[in-house]
């Protein structure tokens, strides 16, 4: 990947022109990856590159990102204006009126997620960034600008209401490729694998202690209340009145089974 190069001002019109044009058009027949600064963002949300002295780009918003796009392919309008004053990275599809480059930055990502897909395997650790969360899971960069899709149930093993009781957006992450699908281009990812075995966690407890968990379910039929005593080890005890969902509550541990990997647990 490189950095478009600008003609020396001290060259003719002519000179400059002919030379960025050149080194344009070798950079198509090349596909070769370039990156440069969005100067702007116009109101239609495409992007603008300066690439020379004498030839600007345009990042169409249809090729802006690959993605992250929404049902009708394309990026929410928030990301094209982060963009600006950023570098990011393109190929140049085409030069239209000899001064204007159309650039692609979709094409870019579509080929490192086709390359990630490819290389991935599961069960493979990867260092992540969470870039945003929704209700019902958190979406974690893994690099390259690929984006895999953490399910609310493989943030944790205690039921968690929502995706933000775990994470937060920017956080750095060590995840797990829980599932790859080559055909759509999507990834799984867990992040429960973090927090360690249910043996790990359980063997930081002992029977006889009072502790503090948070609760986690408290449905009446379910003849008990569940109580997370670490994110990967949920205690029960008996269900009583009273006991809010998130509430923060000492509990005594009356047995560790380690054969059914069951915690019981009693209020205090």
């Amino acid at each position: 990947m490189s950095t478009f190069k600008f003609v020396p001002e001290g060259w003719t019109k002519e000179t400059a022109f002919f030379k960025e044009k050149q080194e344009i058009e070798n950079s198509i027949n090349n596909k070769e990856i370039l990156q440069g600064i969005v100067e702007r963002c116009d109101e239609n949300y495409n992007l603008y590159v300066k690439l020379g002295n004498k030839i600007n780009g345009i990042i169409p918003i249809t090729e802006v990102e690959g993605i992250n796009i929404d049902e009708k392919g394309l990026p929410k309008k928030n990301l094209c204006s982060g963009k600006v004053h950023k570098y990011v990275q393109f190929i140049v599809k085409d030069l239209k009126d000899s001064d204007l480059a159309i650039l692609s930055r979709k094409e870019v990502q579509n080929e490192a997620l086709k390359q990630a897909i490819d290389e991935l395997k599961l069960g493979q650790t990867l260092s992540g960034i969470v870039k945003n969360i929704t209700k019902y899971g958190a979406f974690i960069e893994i690099g390259g600008g690929v984006v895999g899709l953490a399910h609310i149930e493989d943030l944790s093993v205690a039921r968690i209401k929502t995706p933000f009781e775990r994470l937060k957006i920017g956080q750095k992450v060590d995840v797990v490729v829980k599932y790859i699908d080559r055909e759509n281009k999507k990834i799984n990812l867990s992040y429960k694998e973090h927090f360690g075995t249910w043996e790990e966690n359980a063997q930081k407890f002992k029977i006889g202690e009072t502790v503090k968990g948070i609760v986690r379910e408290t449905e009446k039929n379910h003849n008990g209340i569940f109580v997370e005593l670490t994110p990967n080890l949920v205690g029960m005890a008996e269900y009583k009145e009273g006991i809010s969902y998130g509430q923060n509550i000492p509990v005594y541990i009356k047995k560790i089974d380690y054969n059914k990997k069951k915690v019981k647990l009693l209020f205090v």
